[in-house]
């Protein structure tokens, strides 16, 4: 299957032609929050304060990377469980956030505000996190320095493989795999 050349930002008219299953190379910016970043950035929301960034269209990378070596851009930069993310996920896309990257399954609450939001969720493999960080070319940090890791991160990125996990539809790669492998055991 050919990668599909998809270029941020992820509008609602972009997030509704992609679909569970499609090979991506993403570009453009990124931003990166985990659990401790997304708690603030709710708390702000409540309390009626912006955001640190533009979350209209905006896609977040649940990553916590490591420390830069001298002359690399950032760190290792793998993907983090996104589960961790699902009881920030839906008031974030609620506030114009579109597209999520991170590793494994959503709760129904998460799916069902990606079909209210025209939401996206991708995947990055795992244990790939050196690959990974080899497509990002910019890394600026912009809000909670003090999280370490966790802090809020601008990155560029070029040609970032991943795959559509669960589209604005509701589409769910994993279920549909399941799916597929259970019907081939019987078959």
């Amino acid at each position: 299957m050919e990668r599909r050349k998809v270029a941020l930002p992820l509008t609602k008219e972009l997030a509704r032609t992609l679909r569970a299953g499609d090979e991506v190379l993403l570009t453009g910016t990124v931003y990166t929050s985990r659990d401790a970043g997304h708690k603030r950035m709710c708390e702000s929301l409540a309390k009626g304060d912006p955001l640190p960034f533009d979350p209209s269209d905006a896609t977040i990378y649940y990553v916590g990377p490591s420390p830069a070596k001298p002359g690399q851009v950032i760190g290792s930069a793998g993907p983090t469980t996104s589960g961790r993310m699902d009881a920030y996920a839906p008031t974030m896309m609620s506030v114009g956030a579109r597209g999520m990257i991170g590793k494994g399954a959503r709760l129904p609450e998460v799916i069902e505000a990606m079909k209210k939001y025209s939401g996206v969720y991708f995947g990055a493999i795992g244990g790939a996190g050196a690959l990974l960080a080899k497509c990002i070319k910019k890394s600026e940090l912009i809000a909670y320095e003090d999280l370490g890791a966790e802090a809020l991160r601008k990155l560029y990125v070029e040609d970032m493989p991943l795959v559509v996990i669960i589209d604005c539809e509701g589409n769910n790669l994993y279920e549909e795999g399941r799916r597929e492998y259970l019907k081939a055991q019987q078959g």
